[in-house]
């Protein structure tokens, strides 16, 4: 009976749109006024009247259960879960969202209206409601617009006419330590079941370790060049660059389920250059440390950077990119004709 009673002020304050809640309480005061009538206080200034028509009635409600209640408005119960919807809000184009639930647990009885939650807990000498804000049903039931960061982890490399430079090139590069790494702050808006659309801001660098280790990238009178390195023993060498990169994605779930099945995105980027050097390890004979040369390069670098960004993911978490500039990485004749591409992994993608 008190689970009755507690249920009922709980569905009789969520239509009261300026009602304050404490995020702990318990009820105030249960008044038996007339032989006809129960007055329930709670809060401030909440108050439901439950009014019967003789006391055989009232006798018959307090032999009442949630589920008697619920058999009499006619309400279905989720066998598996042991859910109820009490009130459902259906939208113009079909879709419906819960605004009621119930779902009871032995001495406990859990109810959420829209984004609040209260858990009826009669396991104890004394029975208390709890209410605060369900966070995940605030993701579950209102995911049409979300933020978040996500991190790029990638391997780069160059293309020139549609294939990867030969080592006899010296700018091929080392796969491993031509990272990309890029932090990017995203939104993802719901446009249809299944369908996305994703957009955001990052910063990108970009890290192309050559194979060999003796060439090195040095800024010309009219050009970039690279050199071979015969005076000292390389160590390692590189060209770097860093971008300010605006990216937008279609994005479609071909799974069934939310965020359980294949993912595919698909948009455009465009970027802007922060930085760029080329950096220079080596050592001489008879010195037992390395010397570094960093010698800025970003003078034949082109500014901008636009391309093609793709994604695939698998369930939630796990996401794997791609990137294909489609302008070349150098200003026209003033470097070898490559296009940067990157394939990695996206981390931190909640």
């Amino acid at each position: 009976m008190k689970k009755i009673v507690f249920l009922l002020a709980f569905l009789g304050c969520a239509t009261l749109a300026e009602a304050k809640v404490n995020p702990e309480t318990t009820l105030k005061t249960v008044i038996p006024t007339l032989k006809d009538s129960v007055v329930i206080e709670f809060g401030k200034a909440g108050r439901i009247v439950i009014l019967v028509e003789s006391m055989a009635d009232f006798e018959k409600l307090k032999g009442m259960n949630i589920n008697q209640i619920i058999a009499e408005l006619g309400v279905q119960e989720n066998k598996n879960t042991g859910e109820v919807t009490l009130v459902e809000l259906q939208k113009k184009d079909g879709s419906v969202t819960k605004v009621v639930r119930v779902l009871e647990n032995g001495p406990e009885t859990e109810v959420r209206v829209g984004r609040m939650r209260v858990l009826v807990d009669e396991s104890g000498g004394d029975s208390y409601i709890k209410f605060s804000a369900d966070s995940n049903a605030t993701k579950e039931d209102n995911p049409n617009f979300s933020t978040h960061f996500n991190l790029d982890l990638g391997i780069n490399n160059f293309l020139q006419k549609g294939s990867f430079p030969t080592s006899d090139q010296p700018y091929a590069t080392k796969g491993w330590g031509s990272w990309n790494v890029g932090l990017n702050w995203m939104g993802s808006q719901r446009l249809t079941d299944g369908l996305r659309w994703n957009f955001g801001l990052g910063f990108q660098w970009y890290n192309f370790k050559f194979e060999n280790r003796d060439n090195q990238a040095i800024r010309g009178r009219d050009q970039i060049g690279f050199v071979e390195r015969t005076d000292v023993t390389g160590v390692k060498s590189k060209l770097s660059a860093s971008y300010l990169t605006a990216m937008t994605l279609l994005e479609a779930n071909l799974g069934k389920e939310k965020d359980k099945g294949l993912r595919l995105a698909v948009g455009p980027y465009i970027g802007y250059r922060l930085g760029g050097r080329s950096k220079f390890v080596y050592e001489e004979s008879g010195r037992a440390l390395d010397r570094t040369e960093k010698i800025n390069t970003g003078l034949y670098l082109e500014n901008l950077r636009y391309g093609f960004r793709g994604e695939v993911g698998v369930g939630k978490h796990l996401t794997f990119f791609s990137t294909y500039d489609l302008n070349e990485l150098f200003q026209e004749g003033k470097g070898p004709a490559l296009n940067p591409i990157t394939f990695g992994i996206k981390l931190l993608n909640n």
